[in-house]
């Protein structure tokens, strides 16, 4: 605890990207704000910052450190919180990741819902297909489809996940619709990519029966945001997996159709992602319960829609 104020500093320093600066904010002069933090990488035989005259950059293992002290004064901070205010108060910063499309489409308002139960928090949200990283990416909470592979967090599903082959009215009204997968080739197709390589085989099931389609590279829209992916099916240039929580909006406006409703997708279930710690936020957890609540009810009304879908 002798140590919180150099951390302090070093946190607001990372934030500012001034040293300087950091210190005039806790009051100290800038020959004094550099002595704290001396002390603290000699404490730590580490060295937190590369520092020139015009700029503060983190080095590696100054990054790292930074994630678990916010992580660190974060608890405190709440802590603090719920003893001056009650524990029924809930504020403070929350940083949330999830994918583009859900996160433009579906998360965004949900996050808007939720802030105003909760007023006191301040909602930070990242978008992106990549996985993050919650430690050094300084998140709170990730939502993400299919199964984690990173056994180090925990993973609370939040709700199943039916992936659907879709494309507008105006493409199946110029181009028709396949009935099998065995049809797939002669349509136009369109992919989401990553790093670890494009997302072009999609399997399928129907009573028992097992089929799939790899999408030829060279002949698909390809692209890493699956908001766009959306978009492009939603202009009439192809075929696109999306799933259901993406498109629910699109289907229920008409601007999508699900093609071969009686063939089923591998499902990816939706879960939510945090740091395993025996600590949890009151706001994560606020964030969490309201969640699953909005989820199960948000899936009512999903499933009806594919069911008039399947039916038409």
């Amino acid at each position: 605890m002798q140590n919180l104020g150099d951390i302090r500093l070093f946190v607001e320093a990372a934030s500012l990207g001034s040293l300087s600066a950091a210190g005039r904010k806790m009051g100290l002069s800038p020959a004094a704000a550099s002595a704290r933090l001396v002390k603290l990488e000699a404490l730590l035989n580490t060295r937190l910052f590369e520092r020139t005259t015009r700029r503060l950059r983190l080095t590696a293992e100054g990054a790292l450190y930074l994630a678990h002290c916010q992580q660190a004064l974060d608890a405190l901070d709440d802590a603090h919180a719920a003893l001056q205010a009650g524990r029924s108060a809930v504020g403070g910063k929350l940083r949330i990741a999830a994918t583009s499309d859900f996160g433009r489409h579906v998360l965004q308002g949900w996050l808007e819902e939720f802030n105003r139960m909760h007023p006191q928090i301040t909602l930070a949200l990242i978008l992106g297909d990549a996985v993050s990283n919650l430690l050094l990416d300084d998140l709170d909470l990730a939502i993400r489809f299919g199964v984690p592979q990173n056994s180090s967090m925990v993973a609370r599903p939040l709700a199943s996940n039916r992936r659907v082959l879709c494309a507008a009215p105006a493409y199946i009204a110029a181009h028709g619709m396949p009935t099998h997968p065995a049809e797939l080739p002669r349509f136009a197709c369109i992919v989401l990519s990553s790093a670890s390589g494009m997302a072009n085989e999609w399997r399928f099931e129907k009573d028992g029966q097992r089929e799939s389609f790899i999408v030829p590279p060279a002949g698909a829209r390809e692209t890493n945001d699956g908001a766009v992916a959306r978009e492009w099916a939603i202009n009439g240039h192809g075929i696109v997996m999306k799933s259901i929580w993406d498109i629910g909006a699109d289907l229920q406006a008409g601007r999508l159709r699900v093609l071969m409703p009686d063939w089923r997708t591998p499902d990816a279930p939706v879960h939510a992602l945090y740091q395993r710690t025996r600590y949890m936020a009151p706001r994560v957890r606020a964030l969490l319960d309201f969640l699953i609540a909005r989820f199960e009810q948000a899936g009512v009304e999903l499933e009806a829609i594919l069911r008039q879908g399947d039916g038409a």
